[in-house]
């Protein structure tokens, strides 16, 4: 008979036990219990909610690696970034220190001739040949229409008047066209370039 009563409360007992609140981080497997004068212990199997060791190990590779590559990609990015803009900032230009040039030639030997000697004598860094323009304009009272070819011509602008002497002496024309406008602003490294080809 006491036996029967020991092993009601132990069961009442191990059954109150399996109704205490649990962690919020932990799962509860299971509980065993023992009896010793009168006071009941229970080892719990648990299962803590966090990732196990392997699954750390693995997710922290994985960020790592993520980290490494996004690292390295923002560093080119940035260095490319950085060496554009110090490129610009080293290669100051003052607007109107160059002037693009048009003269209009009769045919393409006069065009390539004058050219070739604008070059040569560093009158021009670079002079481009437009061929087959149409000109109409007034001479000596008449309305005239004439095919011509256009050069383009990239020089400083304190190269102009030196220019247009050369062209007139060596023109067809009695009057040769040669004017200049001025140029605003460019890509910084071709107006450095004009610059190192024509000399002050």
């Amino acid at each position: 008979m006491l036996n029967a009563v020991k092993n009601s409360k132990m069961k009442k007992k191990t059954a109150d036990l399996r109704h205490f609140p649990k962690h919020p981080a932990a799962t509860l497997y299971g509980s065993v219990c023992v009896q010793q004068r009168e006071t009941v212990s229970c080892e719990k199997v648990m299962h803590i909610g966090l990732p196990s060791a392997e699954t750390l190990q693995g997710g922290s590779v994985k960020a790592l690696v993520v980290t490494v590559l996004l690292s390295v990609f923002m560093f080119q990015l940035l260095r490319t970034v950085g060496l554009r803009a110090f490129s610009m900032a080293s290669e100051t230009y003052m607007s109107g220190t160059h002037s693009a040039a048009f003269v209009t030639c009769p045919n393409d030997t006069v065009a390539k001739d004058l050219a070739r000697g604008i070059v040569e004598r560093k009158l021009a860094a670079c002079v481009n040949i437009v061929p087959a323009i149409k000109s109409i304009y007034e001479w000596q009272g008449k309305i005239e229409e004439d095919s011509e070819v256009l050069l383009m011509i990239k020089t400083r602008s304190s190269k102009v008047p030196a220019l247009a002497e050369y062209v007139r002496s060596n023109h067809p024309y009695e009057v040769a066209e040669v004017i200049s406008l001025p140029i605003d602003q460019g890509n910084p490294p071709y107006l450095k370039w004009i610059g190192d080809i024509v000399p002050e």
